[in-house]
């Protein structure tokens, strides 16, 4: 793909009024959240809740991708149409995730590095035979007492980096997404702070490894309060900061920013896109890259009736979506 080709890509992942849907839980997350609602996580109801989820009908009216697991991205419908085949014709770009997870940063007790990088290059070229069109990597970072630590910050963003670069060398869009946790009892300043701190890093370590911006997404955490604080920020104080942050540490040649929910309700989740996106003139589009935020309520209802439940189901999908696209637009109304 050439430089042209990843940035067409790109601005198609943040087509106005459009976002991303993640579906890429691996097996033992989605097993959990099977457990929560008493499906058996089998590969076959795994990948009849995928069929529900991408052949909901009209989807591709304000979804522009979904991000998929490696086994999701094999897979096909009952009737054997491939699920990339299901998505492009909807006119939904197929994502992947490729990190392999979170694990112990050696040395710093409580802190935590993406790992994933060996073989990732040949895993993405096979990835882009598949039909894959774009990559995710999820870095986490924790804050807590004297955490997170710099090395901690520079360790995932060098991370990410070489993952965007690999990605682009393969001719896929690179997602970035480096994750500030809601976990704990921090106020929205503190947050603030460390998201500030580690966009810069990122976008430092983006440059030094030769990124192509044009060719690059930004999955950002919103500047929140932690869900453990007792005093909680209101809607228009968290899409205010959230987009002070940004501007002061995302360049304006990235195509667009997604957000993640990260935790957050539901409404929670699409007012505080929707507000942002009623705050003026922004150097770049404003979406939505949501997991459980545009599942959850869809999981519940199809938990109770697999085959019986698939229109309801879908229709709550597509309620999400609607909503989120207008959101997306700073269109959304409460209700």
């Amino acid at each position: 793909m050439s430089i042209d080709q990843l940035a067409e890509t790109a601005q198609a992942m943040v087509a106005p009024g459009k976002g991303i849907i993640a579906i890429d839980e691996s097996t033992a997350t989605i097993k959990k959240r099977f457990d929560g609602v008493g499906i058996e996580c089998t590969e076959e109801n795994r990948r009849a809740y995928r069929e529900m989820l991408l052949t909901t009908p009209k989807l591709g009216d304000y979804i522009s991708g979904a991000i998929l697991y490696d086994e999701t991205l094999r897979q096909s419908t009952k009737a054997g149409v491939p699920f990339t085949k299901v998505m492009m014709d909807a006119g939904i770009l197929p994502g992947i995730k490729v990190d392999m997870g979170a694990k112990p940063l050696a040395g710093f007790p409580g802190e935590l590095v993406t790992e994933g990088l060996d073989g990732l290059r040949d895993r993405l070229k096979e990835y882009g035979r598949l039909g894959a069109r774009f990559a995710k990597w999820r870095a986490v970072i924790t804050i807590g007492e004297d955490m997170p630590s710099g090395t901690c910050i520079d360790a995932n963003c060098h991370a990410l980096a070489r993952y965007a670069a690999l990605c682009q060398e393969a001719g896929i869009v690179p997602m970035v997404e480096p994750e500030v946790l809601m976990d704990g009892d921090h106020d929205i300043d503190t947050c603030y702070e460390i998201t500030e701190v580690t966009l810069r890093s990122l976008f430092g370590a983006l440059y030094e490894h030769n990124i192509l911006l044009e060719g690059t997404i930004l999955k950002a955490s919103m500047v929140v309060s932690g869900k453990d604080c007792p005093e909680q920020a209101g809607i228009e104080e968290v899409a205010e900061l959230t987009l002070r942050c940004l501007k002061s540490a995302v360049p304006a040649t990235l195509p667009g920013i997604v957000f993640l929910s990260g935790g957050q309700s539901d409404e929670h989740a699409t007012a505080h896109l929707n507000a942002m996106n009623q705050m003026g003139a922004k150097p770049w589009p404003l979406s939505f890259s949501y997991g459980r935020a545009m599942q959850s309520a869809a999981l519940k209802l199809w938990s109770k009736d697999m085959a019986g439940n698939v229109k309801s189901a879908q229709d709550t999908v597509f309620a999400r979506a609607r909503d989120n696209g207008l959101a997306a637009m700073g269109q959304w109304k409460k209700g």
